[in-house]
């Protein structure tokens, strides 16, 4: 039987992660980063619905929590941490976030934290864009405490390009929370840039690409299995 512990990454409240190991040898481990525009009325709960079906298909699921509300060096810092206090695991090191979560698992990915690959669920990846398109009621500006401009290029998904590792972007076509043009924009700077990035546009909604009943997530989870191929 899985079990599931939870990992303190330092003193503050929001600082941990919930490790959750399979049957047997893992996989890979998967890093859940749980999205909410970085705000902190969303927290860890919108990452745990995934857990079981990673688990079940032979991952080790590290869903992390960190600091939202408090503004952007204190988030980026409590997720640079949580990804490098991961457990050390033979195969893939998957990062994999939802919407403001797509942000922060596309800009860990540039850390050199050892991350081999990123799943963008419905990213935030464009901030100047998102920005201007008011997603989230202003929420970037929120997170940064001003509006987006060329100094807030080191944590822009879109201005980081390209990264060392390969991207998936999945969202779908309908998602009116965070538009399918932010994964788009995404995938076409990191190609150009020759980086390696993938659109997966899949039908639904901005949460069906995390609900673990919708197809979007079966599609996920096969696009998973074809990384251990390469270890």
């Amino acid at each position: 039987m899985a079990t599931t512990e939870t990992v303190r990454y330092g003193a503050d409240a929001a600082q941990f992660a919930e490790l959750t190991r399979p049957d047997g040898p893992a996989r890979g481990i998967a890093v859940l980063v749980h999205g909410g525009f970085w705000k902190p009325q969303y927290g860890i709960e919108y990452a745990r619905p995934l857990v079981p079906s990673l688990v079940a298909a032979g991952w080790m699921a590290w869903a992390v929590e960190y600091r939202r509300g408090t503004g952007a060096a204190d988030t980026l810092d409590d997720v640079r941490a949580a990804v490098a206090a991961r457990p050390e695991v033979a195969g893939p090191a998957v990062a994999i976030g939802h919407s403001a979560g797509g942000h922060l698992a596309v800009w860990a990915a540039g850390q050199g934290l050892g991350l081999t690959h990123v799943v963008a669920q419905a990213g935030v990846l464009d901030l100047r864009a998102a920005h201007a398109e008011d997603l989230g009621d202003g929420a970037v500006a929120r997170f940064l405490g001003h509006p987006p401009g060329p100094e807030d290029d080191d944590v822009d998904p879109i201005a980081q390009v390209p990264l060392a590792v390969p991207v998936w972007c999945v969202h779908a076509t309908a998602d009116d929370i965070v538009p399918i043009s932010q994964s788009r924009s995404y995938v076409a700077a990191a190609t150009a840039a020759d980086g390696t990035a993938q659109l997966v546009e899949v039908d639904g909604d901005h949460f069906t690409v995390v609900d673990p009943a919708h197809p979007s997530w079966a599609r996920q989870l096969a696009l998973l299995d074809t990384l251990n191929r390469d270890f």
